[in-house]
């Protein structure tokens, strides 16, 4: 008896939690604006990019140190298509994925050759590369050079009562929510499973007959593609990009992100979104002229405290809920 109430009441909680997230997700636009809606905006869009690389390296167990250069790839993409080429938000977006899925394939195949460390280094060549190659004199006329480019802001239907913030809020909630939905699909089909399964022992992978080169491109795109998108949603949200806007540093932050969320857990990325977004802002609150220092120490502190990351508190929940039964 007691064990049946246990469960019942642990379904009940794992039901109204996602709703009472969803409901102040959708609210929120009405109750903030401002400076609040735009890093909420933020939180959205660091999300997918995490759980871009949450597919690759907790899924696939392929180590990349260089998902900004596909982030920037998506954004750039995206503000060629609208400033210069007039092509509308809606299609823009999409365009933008897939052009970075397409990258993203060209670098997986002859990165396949490459495991562990050799992988991640060859990632960083491509994240330290990527600012330099948008600066080249031969692409200015497209990408802006040094200077960048001004991207506009998608526009409220008139017939909503919604700011152009709001409505980026709304754009950014419904891509995020159905990447997530693709991802957590993707986990539970085969294809997942096959990751997996490359991931824990590619040789007994391989015997099993699983075709490691075509899981492993297919994770490298489906990667990049999520980070393509994800870099769209911040060129219109922040209405400007240049190279500058893409170092290492981004690559870093994701990877962070993934980190502190939880590998191989999707619900992690969120948690990913907000520690890569907001505590960089308190460190620089505690101490300006030490905010590397303490946020580096914030850091440290949570991989003590908190070894697997975010995930680690649904680990202790289902330790306890296994003692109580």
């Amino acid at each position: 008896m007691t064990s049946k109430l246990l469960s019942s009441n642990n379904l009940t909680l794992r039901m109204l939690v996602p709703a009472v997230v969803l409901l102040l997700v959708l609210t929120l636009p009405i109750i903030s604006q401002g400076f609040v809606l735009f890093q909420a905006t933020q939180v959205m869009i660091y999300a997918v990019a995490i759980l871009g690389l949450n597919l690759l390296v907790g899924f696939s167990g392929q180590l990349s140190l260089g998902h900004g250069a596909f982030f920037a790839i998506g954004a750039y993409a995206t503000a060629i298509l609208m400033e210069q080429f007039g092509v509308p938000y809606g299609l823009a977006v999409p365009a933008a994925g897939l052009v970075a899925l397409v990258f993203g394939l060209l670098f997986g195949l002859p990165a396949l050759r490459l495991e562990g460390v050799y992988l991640a280094l060859a990632t960083f060549s491509l994240a330290i590369a990527t600012p330099q190659i948008l600066k080249l004199s031969v692409l200015t006329p497209l990408t802006g050079g040094s200077q960048g480019m001004a991207v506009s802001k998608p526009q409220a239907p008139a017939s909503l009562a919604l700011t152009d913030d709001q409505w980026l809020y709304y754009i950014a909630l419904f891509v995020t929510l159905a990447l997530y939905l693709i991802a957590q699909n993707l986990v539970n089909s085969r294809s997942g499973l096959a990751m997996l399964a490359i991931k824990e022992d590619p040789l007994a992978a391989k015997a099993m007959g699983v075709n490691l080169s075509v899981y492993k491109t297919l994770a490298f795109g489906t990667s990049a593609a999520f980070n393509g998108i994800a870099g769209a949603l911040s060129a219109m949200s922040v209405q400007y990009i240049s190279p500058e806007s893409f170092t290492f540093y981004l690559s870093a932050s994701i990877l962070v992100g993934l980190v502190v969320g939880g590998v191989s857990w999707l619900p992690g990325a969120f948690f990913g979104g907000m520690f890569v977004l907001l505590v960089p802002n308190v460190a620089e609150g505690i101490s300006k002229g030490l905010s590397g220092a303490v946020y580096g120490a914030i850091l440290i502190a949570l991989i003590i405290f908190l070894p697997s990351g975010a995930s680690t508190f649904r680990r202790i929940q289902f330790l306890r809920t296994s003692h109580k039964r």
